[in-house]
């Protein structure tokens, strides 16, 4: 019976395929285990730990941080293995729960399929089988009235969730509760009988012709939706909207002020500066002073060029973005069209003249000398 079974099992699982599947075990566990070392982490530390050190050594060696680590080759390690570790998880998760069932998050079908007796058939009252059958008209609009349909049921559901809370905590919160949803029911019926009242009224207005010299009479309404982009849904329309109406700016509205600030008071300031200085080419005093000053006011080119790389990372349309400041440009341009200071020319023409003094007088000596 033994040489049977031993036999059997030689049969099943050969030698070579035992020792691949093993090796195969052993480097994916090595593997693992060097993951857990690049991130810094402890081996088989949790799902968490690895979330934090993955984040910690991504401000570090980004290759856009501004970080002295930063390093591309470095980072991409570091991504690679905290993928080969959420991969690990999942994988853990769905062997330890089984796949939570029929309608969990990680359930497989298995290889048989039970087939009902009759076929399955769509339900007659829902129109469509996605977005829960909500909605009407295209895809895309369907999509839009699914979206605000599941924003008004998260409202709702943490709404709901915030009362239920508070009447577990506190009894006496409860026994008004169910006083206020009598008297909401009571006010339900109150409020739906005037409603008919008042759309009775309307209708016997019209019928007699009231409404007839109002402004807006026979016109069409206005869209509720936003007439300069049509590809915006109305939630995120009317959110808009609400920041503005508060004085909300977006963070790289307000940069790009303070850039063209600095970079028009800068550019004042050098053709200020080269008001002081004569035409070129400068003297040598002159240019060592010039000098000087690119020197001092390249550290604020250095801020405006930081405040620029923050508004490119921003800035939500390609065409806007902004080169950065060179100060070697931005001097050129005031020393060569920036208007200069004019020497006066009595006083140009009294140097001539003294030079051409002195150099006569050198060649009346020297002729004297010669004879």
């Amino acid at each position: 019976m033994e040489l049977f079974i031993s036999n059997l099992h030689r049969a099943i699982f050969p030698k070579g395929n035992v020792s691949r599947i093993a090796a195969s075990h052993f480097s994916t566990r090595s593997e693992v285990a060097n993951c857990f070392v690049t991130l810094g982490v402890p081996i088989n530390s949790d799902q968490e730990t690895v979330r934090l050190a993955f984040i910690e050594l991504v401000k570090k060696y980004h290759p856009d941080s501004k970080s002295p680590y930063a390093n591309a080759v470095k980072f991409q390690e570091v991504e690679d293995a905290y993928r080969k570790l959420q991969d690990k998880f999942a994988k853990d998760r769905f062997n330890v729960n089984e796949g939570l069932g029929e309608y969990g998050l990680y359930y497989e079908e298995k290889g048989e399929v039970e087939h009902p007796d009759i076929e399955h058939t769509a339900p007659q009252h829902r129109q469509y089988l996605s977005y829960d059958g909500l909605g009407s008209g295209t895809p895309f609009q369907r999509f839009k009235q699914y979206n605000v349909h599941k924003a008004a049921k998260a409202v709702e559901n943490v709404t709901q969730y915030r009362i239920n809370k508070l009447s577990e905590e506190n009894p006496e919160c409860k026994q008004v509760m169910k006083k206020e949803s009598k008297k909401k029911v009571k006010d339900i019926r109150t409020g739906f009988g005037m409603d008919r009242l008042v759309e009775d009224l309307i209708q016997e207005s019209i019928s007699r012709g009231e409404f007839d010299n109002l402004s807006g009479s026979g016109k069409p309404l206005k869209p509720t939706t936003t007439e300069n982009n049509p590809y915006v849904d109305f939630v995120t329309h009317k959110m808009n909207q609400v920041l503005i109406e508060n004085g909300f700016t977006p963070t790289w509205i307000t940069l790009q002020k303070e850039i063209r600030e600095s970079t028009e008071e800068l550019r004042k300031r050098l053709f200020k500066l080269r008001e002081t200085m004569g035409p070129v080419p400068l003297t040598e005093k002159e240019d060592h002073y010039w000098q000087q000053i690119t020197t001092i006011l390249s550290d604020e080119v250095k801020q405006i060029n930081g405040k620029i790389d923050t508004y490119n990372l921003l800035v939500p349309l390609l065409h806007q973005q902004m080169l950065h400041l060179n100060i070697k440009k931005e001097s050129d341009e005031a020393l060569y069209k920036g208007s200069y200071k004019k020497v006066q020319v009595v006083e140009m023409k009294n140097n001539e003249e003294e030079n051409t003094r002195k150099k006569k007088g050198l060649h009346r000596f020297l002729t004297s000398i010669f004879r």
